[in-house]
């Protein structure tokens, strides 16, 4: 049995503990990035969109690009080096892996996948921005921390990100 998932509050004690500045804003639930919008003007930065699949051999990925990128699931296996076309991966999946439910995926679910069962994919246009914004865990707050913090966060939980241009 595995153990139950990390909160919020490991998340920030982990990026306490590496010196990671990290600022978060409480927000009611947003389920989509089209609810998150009204957030903008008072969450500065890269807003991400986290798009969790599989490909045919049941390795998972977690790409996360900016909030409005396309990404061509038909193609993007090309470009993860995939086995074949990408699906999405199912919540039981998700949720054994990152910990988070539908709606609450977020890059920082890498604190939850101790059995490195998740490749991180970071779009490159992304990475652009100094500040990226995830969900801490849940889906009724965002965690701002630099790109660069964002990568010393992944290396600290096991995982060596591909910074990859995905999106169309």
């Amino acid at each position: 049995m595995t153990n139950s998932p990390k909160t919020s509050d490991d998340l920030f004690r982990l990026l306490d503990e590496l010196k990671i500045a990290h600022k978060t804003k409480h927000h009611p639930p947003v389920f989509t990035v089209a609810e998150s919008v009204a957030l903008r003007d008072e969450i500065p930065g890269g807003h991400t969109k986290n798009l969790f699949v599989k490909d045919k051999k049941d390795r998972y990925f977690l790409l996360t690009v900016e909030e409005n990128a396309v990404v061509d699931l038909k193609t993007v296996h090309t470009i993860l080096g995939a086995s074949g076309r990408v699906s999405f991966g199912r919540p039981e999946k998700l949720m054994e892996y990152l910990g988070v439910i539908p709606g609450a995926v977020t890059v920082f679910g890498a604190i939850n996948d101790t059995g490195h069962n998740v490749t991180f994919v970071l779009d490159s246009d992304l990475m652009k921005e100094d500040i990226v914004n995830g969900h801490p865990l849940s889906n009724d707050a965002t965690t701002s921390v630099t790109r660069h913090d964002l990568l010393r966060f992944l290396e600290a939980t096991g995982h060596t990100p591909l910074v990859l241009k995905v999106t169309a």
